[in-house]
């Protein structure tokens, strides 16, 4: 948010790791959720709060993030060390019900008409 064109030196490639369709999960995970965790195979979704490790590019949870990573600050993945600096934390995208996640305020009140 610089306003400083980007290259492609600033980009990370970001790596999902996807749902194994050997492994008979149909009772546990629906059908539509097909990306996993990179560490503890737990399912992602829009609700989901997710982050990147940038060694890696590796997806996971921040539950796990916050419980394993976070102790040791080593990449799960490869093995290298993390800063604070190498998990970039990603942006939820939309639900479908309007104003999910967002703080909503009302412009506009008017007179409402009871019965």
């Amino acid at each position: 948010m610089s306003g400083k064109p980007l290259r492609m030196s600033d980009l990370t490639p970001v790596r999902f790791t996807l749902l194994d369709s050997s492994v008979d999960r149909v009772g546990l995970i629906t059908r539509s959720e097909r990306y996993v965790c990179a560490v503890t195979r737990d399912s992602l979704s829009n609700a989901t709060p997710c982050a990147v490790l940038r060694p890696s590019g590796a997806v996971v949870t921040l539950e796990c993030v916050e419980k394993l990573i976070r102790k040791d600050m080593v990449d799960p993945v490869n093995g290298e060390k993390l800063t604070d600096r190498d998990i970039i934390v990603l942006q939820r995208g939309g639900t479908g019900f309007a104003g999910s996640g967002v703080k909503l305020q009302a412009e506009k009140s008017r007179p409402v008409m009871q019965a």
